[in-house]
Formats: structure tokens, sequence, C-alpha cells
């Protein structure tokens, strides 16, 4: 479990982040809708992993590389915004959580259940 402190910082992060995708102006990035779900900063500061869910996206390689291109420029924000001694080196991760727990709504909208939770004791009832 991290400390408070990095624990505090991976919520900065996670914070700052969703606001510079907005800002970012490469299209490849742009292309759904992104949200940073995580961030896991090392215990030195030096890496951080930024996890990122996306729906209704066109390509995941295209906005994987605009993540990538885009990671010096994301770098150098975190570090004016959040005023860090050091600002961690950033790898971005896609995340599919959001989309597996829309699947699974879909499929559970699907099932027809009976209304009535008690309906069939009764029916095993009226067998006897």
């Amino acid at each position: 479990m991290p400390s408070k402190k990095l624990a505090r910082i991976n919520e900065d992060i996670c914070l700052c982040m969703s606001n510079l995708l907005r800002e970012v102006k490469d299209p490849r990035i742009h292309q759904g809708l992104l949200s940073v779900t995580a961030a896991q900063v090392t215990g030195d500061l030096k890496y951080c992993k930024i996890y990122i869910s996306a729906l209704a996206l066109n390509s995941e390689k295209e906005l994987m590389r605009g993540l990538r291109s885009a990671s010096g420029w994301f770098r150098r924000e975190l570090g004016h915004r959040l005023q860090l001694r050091n600002t961690p080196e950033l790898t971005f991760i896609l995340d599919h959580s959001i989309e597996e727990g829309a699947h699974i709504n879909e499929l559970l909208s699907q099932l027809h259940l009976p209304e009535d939770g008690d309906g069939g004791e009764q029916e095993a009832q009226d067998e006897h």
C-alpha cells in the first residue's frame, strides 16, 4: 500500500492529467472519450504509470502513438503545475475496464428474469 504522500501525488497526477488531456492539441488523442482511471508513481518518484480508459475509440495504436509523442509536454506541464522536485517519466497504459463494464451491463440487460422472485416457489407448492 502506498504511503499517504504517494497516494496524494497519485491523485494529483490523475486530476492534472485529466485536465491536460483536454488541452493537448494532437488530433490522435482527441478521437474518443478519454478518462484517467489511475496513476501509479514509484517510491523514488522517477516513473509513473498512467492508466487511460477510452470509449468510442477509432484506433488504439494511434492514441498510444499520440500519447507517447506528447509525453514530454505532459511531463513538463505536470512539473510546472504540481511543483514536484523530480517530475516522473510517464508511461501510458490503456485500461479496458470501462468497456468491459459496459459490455457486462449490456449482457445483464438482455437477460429475461422473472419479475416476481417467489413465483417459482408457488408453482412448486401447487404441484404437490
